[in-house]
């Protein structure tokens, strides 16, 4: 069974700290990214999601990331796996808005 509760790491050396998942799948947490293009110093974000409750514990998810320190916010989704030797990995893609000045400069504002 997939329990997204608790600590976790990617390889870059980003966390992030889920709390406790509700009855209808909803949690709360806080990230620590490692990683950042923002001038000011990085801070803990919070961040908001759920979790598709299945019966075979391979849930998918979703979260978002508001963060503190930049004028920038990320969605992550994705996918909790059971590794080889039982540990739960979860497999992730995301998506970053900046901030931009103007409509023309839209192009650039996700990556």
């Amino acid at each position: 069974q997939c329990d997204l509760t608790g600590w976790w790491e990617n390889e870059l050396g980003s966390k992030m700290r889920v709390d406790a998942v509700d009855s209808q799948g909803n949690f709360t947490g806080e990230y620590h990214t490692a990683v950042s293009s923002a001038q000011k110093p990085i801070e803990p974000s919070p961040l908001l999601g759920s979790q598709h409750l299945d019966e075979d514990g391979q849930c998918t998810f979703g979260f978002t990331v508001n963060w503190k320190f930049s004028d920038s916010t990320a969605v992550f989704a994705g996918q909790c796996f059971a590794g080889d030797s039982g540990e739960e990995v979860l497999q992730s893609t995301w998506l970053l808005r900046e901030k931009v000045d103007s409509l023309p400069s839209d192009w650039k504002a996700t990556r």
